[in-house]
């Protein structure tokens, strides 16, 4: 184990260094290697854009909703849009590569969500460009270029349109559209998802500086079926600095009934927007986001670690939408894009705090997916609503066959359950709680009360599961499963009586009758079999938080000193440690709490952005699950917030020793400012 912490280090210290640590906001990287490098995500909860160490290119463009068939698992996968915001650059009649450039140098400003790269050319020129997903356009990107000619130069720059090579069917469109005032040239491509089921569809345009008449004149070319491009020439003399812009739309048909059009149309919308008035509402939009914040003082590279951890949470949700985010957001194809618990326990809870009308989507999501939910528990011979493990678009079970997680991981209806009365309590909504909460509420309990085997007074057991801890496959009496079962069993009946409507008398009956298991030496035991083996992450310290069913301190204090040991060092998501800081900081041990927090991430920590991957010295990052649950650490954990059927409280806990104060701003509906020291 001790070889295996070297290895951590090494690779953090060798890897991660090219960062500058001191900045709250930016990720500043001033080394590229292209070898040991993990694109960091430019996302407005919609669209995706995931960076590249090349210059001028973009390595995926990834679009929330856009699932098909294909490949892998013979279930629904993300599918990668077109990467409408691949460039090409040449000076003197040659085109810019990887290997011409110097001084490259890439930014992530987390406070203006835009990516930044900046390099040297030879002695001609010295090129910026800085891309957006712009927040207040859900479907539509924005490319800045910036050239500072060292000597006079010819400027050959052209906007390339390709499809992914699992599109079919693809066809490529320009168009120029002549008024008095503008010309807009339009540079557009469809295709068919790989069943034909969808129609994706991206288009761009140029956005110049020069006054109307006086733009560069651009060329269409087709370079073959998947891809074709526009350029235009521009000669600059020695001093000078010429800017143009890329704006461009990707949607498919699954979010509009004519999606070709819609694209080039938001494009049009964009180009006559221009530049500046896209930047900013761009800006106003995040800077509204940015209200809601955690500060820390006496900890720089934990600030700029925790403001990462938000920039991405809130890259990969949006408001006013029946998306939800799945494990690794929109940072790439990871997991399938699928919708686990890792939504609901892990992402929700931290962003129901940080912004409500994004958890709202969240829960939207699952309320629009009930009746596939209510299918399900059908076929399994259930009551209620039956939420899959893993959901798509239309809610179906969409887990491969060959994981048991899918027919077995029962707990993600009651994470479901607890997720909706969360909501309800957070924003005292009890309009909200009547349309959209109690629905939920009252099919997952009835599933609950379906679920259990009535073995007794206090033996309504719950056999045959895969446990939170998913090492624990075909399990009875699993402590998580159990234990949120009751909790979402009381929520609907306790939401019964706010809404004015009469409770199944059984849930209650049901809920005191659940077992939650100890072993001799009165540590709650994971499940019916368990005896001692290590875990793949939290199950029964979950019971203490988010669920209060193991509330005693010092009970809890015995299931984190048992349960911390069964972790192993390698092979474990980031969650696990996540919920042991919470708690510590909560016990008052700011020692071991500090220990936790940093073991929740450091390790599993990937160069150059410092971007999170799933496990210790993995490398598939972002993984958004990790950090929804360390901002809860910091949330819930040092700042004490406490979610309960009033609303949010505060209670008692420590800082690490060497944070001096902690500011959470923007909390909840009303956006309160709490403040530990």
């Amino acid at each position: 184990m001790k070889r295996l912490h070297l290895i951590y280090l090494l690779i953090f210290f060798i890897g991660i260094a090219p960062v500058k640590s001191q900045d709250p906001w930016k990720l500043t990287v001033s080394s590229v290697t292209p070898s040991n490098y993990y694109g960091v995500t430019v996302a407005n909860g919609m669209i995706g854009i995931v960076s590249s160490p090349e210059p001028f290119k973009v390595k995926e463009v990834v679009l929330a909703g856009a699932y098909d068939q294909y490949g892998r698992g013979r279930v629904s996968n993300f599918l990668r849009s077109f990467n409408l915001l691949n460039m090409q650059l040449g000076i003197d009649g040659r085109n810019i590569t990887a290997s011409e450039v110097s001084n490259m140098k890439q930014e992530l400003d987390m406070k203006k969500a835009s990516f930044t790269c900046s390099f040297d050319y030879s002695d001609k020129a010295t090129v910026t460009y800085s891309y957006y997903s712009l927040r207040h356009l859900p479907f539509t990107v924005l490319m800045d270029v910036t050239i500072q000619a060292k000597k006079d130069i010819l400027i050959n720059a052209a906007s390339v349109m390709e499809a992914p090579d699992a599109l079919k069917d693809v066809q490529n469109y320009y168009n120029e559209i002549d008024r008095p005032h503008v010309t807009i040239s339009l540079l557009t491509s469809s295709a068919k998802s790989p069943t034909g089921k969808l129609l994706m569809c991206a288009s761009n345009t140029f956005l110049f500086s020069e006054k109307h008449g006086e733009e560069p004149r651009v060329i269409h070319e087709m370079w073959d079926n998947n891809m074709h491009l526009m350029k235009f020439n521009k000669t600059l003399k020695a001093g000078n600095t010429y800017r143009y812009s890329v704006a461009g739309s990707s949607i498919t048909s699954a979010h509009h009934d004519d999606a070709l059009n819609e694209a080039e149309r938001m494009t049009i919308f964009a180009k006559l927007e221009g530049r500046d008035r896209l930047l900013s509402f761009h800006g106003k939009a995040w800077e509204e986001l940015w209200k809601s914040d955690i500060q820390i003082e006496g900890d720089p590279q934990a600030q700029q670690d925790i403001h990462s951890m938000m920039y991405h949470l809130y890259s990969f949700a949006r408001e006013g939408t029946d998306y939800s985010p799945s494990p690794m957001g929109l940072s790439g194809l990871g997991y399938n894009g699928h919708v686990f618990w890792d939504t609901e326990l892990w992402m929700y809870p931290a962003l129901l705090v940080l912004q409500p009308a994004m958890a709202k989507s969240m829960v939207e999501y699952r309320f629009n997916r009930l009746a596939a939910a209510k299918k399900n528990a059908f076929s399994h011979g259930y009551k209620g609503a039956m939420f899959p493990w893993e959901s798509a678009a239309t809610g179906v079970e969409e887990t491969p066959v060959w994981a048991l997680s899918g027919p077995f991981e029962h707990h993600i209806t009651a994470c479901v359950g607890i997720a909706a009365w969360n909501y309800y309590c957070v924003t005292q909504d009890k309009e909200w709680l009547k349309e959209r909460g109690w629905p939920i509420l009252k099919e997952t309990a009835d599933f609950w009360a379906s679920r259990v085997e009535r073995n007794g007074a206090g033996k309504y057991d719950i056999k045959n599961v895969v446990a939170a801890d998913e090492w624990a496959e075909n399990v009875d009496n699993n402590a998580w499963t159990n234990a949120a079962a009751k909790a979402v069993l009381n929520y609907a009946t306790e939401a019964a009586a706010l809404i004015g409507v009469k409770a199944d008398a059984d849930w209650l009956h049901v809920a005191q009758n659940i077992p939650i298991l100890k072993m001799e030496n009165g540590v709650t035991r994971e499940h019916a079999t368990y005896q001692g083996e290590g875990i793949k992450q939290g199950d029964v310290n979950l019971l203490a938080y988010p669920l209060k069913e193991v509330s005693d301190p010092k009970q809890v204090l015995k299931d984190l000193e048992y349960y911390e040991t069964r972790v192993p060092n390698e092979g474990t998501p980031a969650m696990t440690q996540a919920i042991f800081t919470l708690l510590y900081a909560r016990l008052g041990n700011a020692d071991k709490a500090l220990k936790f927090f940093k073991e929740s991430y450091e390790p599993n920590l990937n160069p150059p952005f410092r971007v999170i991957a799933e496990t210790k010295g993995g490398t598939n990052p972002y993984f958004a699950t990790g950090a929804g649950g360390i901002l809860q650490s910091v949330l819930m954990g040092f700042g004490g917030i406490d979610i309960t059927s009033k609303g949010i409280t505060q209670i008692k806990s420590v800082l690490p020793k060497h944070w001096k104060k902690l500011t959470l701003t923007g909390i909840g509906p009303d956006k309160k400012t709490l403040v530990v020291q």
